[in-house]
């Protein structure tokens, strides 16, 4: 297989995981015999600086014409002015939306190797294995009018929530498509109490329901979901929400990991095409320290195999080297330990051959 990966690294700690990531994702492409090609394009703030713009075009086109797109992080105080009106995270959100990627999936599965590193206590963290479906070009973010004006009293700024029943039906459906492939139940999160939007969210998301009878549905308010992520998330299998909530549950939900630095996510559409970054942000206070844990963006290129380029034993060999790494006490300094970037990053490469040839014995004695 030959695939054609974009690179956008972006600002903060964004090129420094992204070197290690992509380390591994060559590391497995040559155990497996793939060939890849890549081109390293501006984003953010970086792509500010460079162009004025945070997309530039070329950026674009490049990220059309690739299989999948790999991206670091984006933003940081540089560029943190609310007078501006170019802003770092135009550029993602932008990225996004004009390549028609409208769900992001984050997963969440704490290590028991790093019970000890979450707030909660270990038991909560029993059995939590859970996905974040955040639909992703639509709500907030993406609503007009958009603008600021001054009236009698003052400045007004104004944000518009919109959501179309196609908007909210497609993410819903992947939801239950996910769902039937793990626990079963789909928990759709909203604000149907207050919003408008939220009330034709949970119209669309019965009658999805009433389409998937082996899937157990429940519908819960997003403070009561905030809560309950937090004392019982071991309840959740599949969580579904609009682009706000997602955004803010799912760094809720990085607590139960015990670091933000170990999650990854996915945005996808109606294709293979896939944007694929980690949830935390640039930490420009730790940029060019190489402290940062590359874990978050090598998990990414996991789901870039699964996900895009149709390589399920790939990501389950990344995903186990992670994991051996980890139960080795390979930790960086947001779990409390001493490794660098560039050795945690080493760590689950020198474990990808372990990790490979459990995953042919796993296929083996299920083919027998």
């Amino acid at each position: 297989m030959h695939a054609r990966i974009a690179l956008c690294p972006g600002d903060g700690i964004g090129p420094e995981v992204l070197v290690e990531a992509r380390k591994v994702l060559d590391a497995v492409a040559d155990r497996f015999g793939h060939s890849i090609s890549y081109s390293e394009h501006l984003i953010g703030g970086a792509a500010i600086d460079a162009t004025g713009t945070a997309l530039p075009d070329d950026t674009f086109a490049a990220c059309a014409a690739a299989d999948a797109v790999l991206l670091g992080a984006v933003g940081g105080p540089k560029w943190d002015d609310p007078k501006a009106t170019v802003r770092p995270e135009q550029g993602l959100l932008a990225v996004r939306q004009r390549l028609g990627l409208w769900a992001n999936l984050r997963p969440v599965a704490p290590y028991p190797c790093l019970y000890d590193r979450s707030s909660l206590r270990p038991e909560r963290l029993a059995g939590v294995d859970l996905v974040v479906i955040r639909e992703l070009t639509g709500g907030l973010y993406f609503g007009t009018p958009k603008e600021r004006t001054i009236g009698p009293d003052g400045r007004r700024a104004v944000d518009t929530l919109v959501y179309t029943e196609h908007e909210i039906r497609r993410v819903v459906e992947m939801a239950f498509r996910i769902a039937a492939t793990r626990r079963c139940k789909v928990t759709s999160i909203d604000k149907a109490n207050v919003l408008e939007s939220s009330r034709l969210w949970r119209q669309v998301a019965i009658e999805v329901a009433e389409q998937h009878p082996r899937i157990r549905v429940e519908h819960m308010l997003v403070d009561s979901a905030a809560m309950r992520l937090i004392t019982h998330p071991s309840q959740f299998d599949v969580i579904v929400t609009e682009n706000m909530f997602g955004d803010i549950l799912t760094d809720e939900a990085a607590v139960l990991s015990g670091s933000i630095g170990l999650l990854p996510s996915a945005s996808l559409g109606d294709g293979p095409r896939g944007l694929y970054e980690p949830i935390h942000g640039s930490a420009p206070d730790i940029a060019g320290h190489s402290v940062a844990n590359p874990v978050g963006t090598i998990l990414s290129v996991a789901m870039m195999f699964r996900f895009s380029l149709g390589l399920e034993r790939e990501a389950q060999v990344i995903e186990r080297a992670v994991e051996d790494a980890l139960r080795d006490g390979c930790h960086t300094r947001d779990l409390g330990g001493t490794f660098t970037t560039e050795a945690m990053g080493g760590a689950v490469r020198d474990r990808l051959e372990e990790a490979a040839a459990d995953a042919s014995s796993a296929m083996l004695a299920r083919s027998i």
